[in-house]
């Protein structure tokens, strides 16, 4: 059963396949494009405002918490088990830390991810608050990011660090080209069941 079309999101575009097992909080602080697949075990704490692309897959056992923003710009993705931090605890000793000690005395600190078009995110890898992830980027598995990630660069490691640009010419070519088949010739995105059995979701709805 697809979830996408009946739990209350704040937008929603079509082709997007959110699998049942997937768990999303506060769903009206989450707007997401067209041709998304969300799977099962995925979990996406809402709250602060979330934007997710079109063109954009999250795959198992990946988490987004902190309460803070995060967007995902379109043919971004998320391989298995990767965590987001969109917020964190004051550690300066300022403060209380833990959701069980109440206002005053624990004030958590909400901030942002941002992932541009085209980066992927390696499987177990961990994306701490106050990010951006430059388009094209690539992250290799297991790998802390702590700041920024410059474009079309390749990183890995904990801390991550980069080891070599990435090619963009063919991903861009290839950006084009689906785009011009799959959108018309106003901009509007054409379902699945419009052109055939062409596609990359399981299940398509309006």
């Amino acid at each position: 059963m697809n979830q996408a079309y009946n739990i209350g999101l704040m937008k929603v575009g079509k082709d997007v396949m959110i699998w049942p097992q997937a768990k999303i909080t506060s769903p009206g602080s989450i707007s997401i494009g067209d041709s998304v697949i969300i799977d099962d075990f995925v979990f996406i704490m809402g709250g602060g405002k979330i934007s997710i692309g079109s063109f954009v897959h999250i795959a198992s056992f990946t988490s987004v918490t902190g309460g803070g923003e995060l967007v995902m710009e379109d043919f971004s993705g998320l391989s298995g088990g990767v965590r987001i931090y969109t917020g964190n605890e004051d550690y300066s000793g300022s403060y209380m830390t833990n959701p069980a000690v109440p206002h005053p005395y624990r004030i958590p600190n909400r901030s942002f991810v941002y992932i541009k078009k085209h980066a992927i995110i390696g499987a177990n890898s961990v994306i701490l608050p106050g990010v951006t992830i430059g388009e094209g980027v690539a992250i290799g598995a297991n790998s802390l990011i702590t700041q920024d990630c410059k474009p079309w660069t390749i990183y890995v490691g904990s801390p991550a660090k980069p080891v070599r640009e990435r090619p963009r010419k063919r991903i861009l070519e290839l950006e084009t080209q689906l785009c011009h088949k799959l959108y018309d010739s106003h901009g509007n995105y054409i379902p699945v069941k419009e052109r055939g059995n062409y596609g990359n979701t399981e299940e398509s709805n309006s």
